[in-house]
């Protein structure tokens, strides 16, 4: 009797499961994916699913994507991108499982420990055949940057990280024998430019200036409050020359707050070439002025050629953010429509939280330590990275989609500028960045999808 009821409870988990995938499939139905869709289990774990970048074709490995069991014994089922190879290699390793099951069961269990054992959290930046990769490409002559962003989309090594974003961003020449030259050049300029417009006497500046140098000086305290680093003197006064001679050579926009906080990754990073361990442990004074002021040269230009992507995002009105905001609004409709109605029912406007997620590109929303392998993905997009920003986003806020729909106004507008993402690792910013992607290969190419 026990169990006739198991079988049965068995085959309704297989009909649910057989109907997800059957409705999955019709989603997917005339879709182009850069490899195929596969529908699997959580008993059948793709530990090594491989993902390509949507615009840039850079591989995703994502070891948390899959389906879950819900208490209900129906399945949340996701699709994961893998190339023809890996989807083969996936089928002869299953059939190797099945062919095993006939020995001991001690065996049986190395075997299995050994098939699903996850790679760690940080091993796609440290795995060497991705490393060779990344010495191939930046040991050429010249770089190609569209190889390289294919390699950096998935995540940089640390220690590679400060020269592939000066590449990324075309700061940096992909030109070896020109690359030494041309950032001597560009650091001389920024040090032209400090005794130019900053090194001088508020009686040399406009009113305007002014008010604009104090309204910076007052928001670097402010910056990344919770990760001490930032609360040194001498890092808030880089900060201040950093975003003020931006603003000065930037009129059409001048400083607009959340600028500064992009600015943060930059020198987090450029500094990491020059001291060792942990940032809570660095103490910018101790280096020379004119390291400092190759940190900071650096920092300018990256985000000046960042912020050249996305310049109707600061200028009045923010025009480039509200559209951003629009185009969320839409595709969060599209995905999720109890979420989209729930939260129109409640009178809640994206405006209302997303418009800083766009602004601050996320920093203020995840753990500062995350930031790093957030903007190797931002980074890697170029020039598409406005238009996937949407989709982040969209797989931002729907991390939380059974969360907003028992919240009312009050609670919702609570909840989304306090998100629990304090205790988030790299495998939760992972399926952030997976969904994001598959989101992207299926909507993007269809803009009737998100037409007002």
């Amino acid at each position: 009797m026990r169990s006739d009821r198991e079988e049965d409870r068995n085959a309704t988990v297989d009909s649910r499961f057989n109907q997800t995938l059957r409705n999955v499939q019709g989603l997917l139905k005339g879709r182009s994916f850069p490899g195929k869709v596969l529908i699997t289990r959580r008993s059948d774990p793709l530990d090594n699913s491989t993902m390509r970048s949507p615009d840039n074709h850079g591989s995703l490995r994502d070891s948390e994507t899959g389906p879950s069991q819900q208490a209900d014994g129906s399945f949340e089922v996701q699709a994961v991108l893998i190339s023809s190879d890996e989807l083969q290699s996936r089928s002869n390793l299953n059939a190797s499982s099945s062919a095993s099951q006939t020995k001991s069961s001690t065996s049986n269990s190395e075997q299995t420990s050994n098939e699903v054992q996850k790679p760690s959290i940080g091993s796609r930046a440290t795995d060497s055949a991705r490393l060779m990769k990344f010495t191939k490409e930046l040991s050429a002559t010249t770089v190609i940057l569209e190889k390289l962003r294919e390699l950096s989309w998935n995540g940089i090594p640390s220690y590679l990280r400060p020269n592939i974003w000066r590449l990324l961003l075309g700061y940096a020449p992909p030109n070896s024998d020109r690359r030494e030259g041309v950032l001597r050049r560009k650091r001389l300029d920024y040090l032209d430019c400090v005794a130019q417009y900053y090194d001088i006497q508020d009686i040399e500046r406009t009113d305007e200036e002014i008010n604009m140098l104090r309204q910076i000086a007052v928001d670097c305290p402010r910056t990344v409050p919770d990760v001490s680093f930032f609360q040194q003197a001498q890092v808030q006064k880089s900060l201040e020359r950093i975003l003020y001679i931006w603003a000065i050579r930037h009129p059409a926009s001048g400083y607009v707050q959340g600028i500064n906080d992009l600015a943060t990754p930059f020198l987090v990073v450029f500094l990491s070439e020059h001291v060792e361990g942990s940032i809570d442990n660095w103490m910018m004074s101790d280096l020379p002025s004119e390291k400092i002021s190759g940190i900071e040269a650096d920092c300018y230009w990256c985000l000046s050629k960042l912020l050249d992507g996305m310049q109707d995002h600061y200028t009045f009105a923010q025009p480039g953010i509200q559209r951003l905001v629009f185009k969320l609004k839409e595709l969060v409709r599209r995905i999720d429509e109890p979420v989209s109605t729930h939260m129109e029912e409640q009178g809640l406007e994206f405006l209302q939280f997303a418009f800083r997620w766009f602004n601050c590109l996320l920093i203020r929303e995840i753990p500062f330590h995350l930031v790093n392998r957030l903007w190797d993905t931002y980074l890697a997009e170029g020039d598409a990275l406005p238009d996937f920003l949407v989709y982040i986003a969209a797989s931002f806020l729907l991390t939380w989609s059974d969360n907003l729909l028992k919240l009312d106004f009050q609670e919702m507008v609570m909840f989304l500028q306090h998100l629990p993402t304090h205790n988030w690792s790299h495998s939760e910013l992972e399926m952030v960045l997976s969904r994001a992607y598959m989101w992207h290969a299926m909507f993007n190419s269809s803009p009737s999808h998100l037409a007002s």
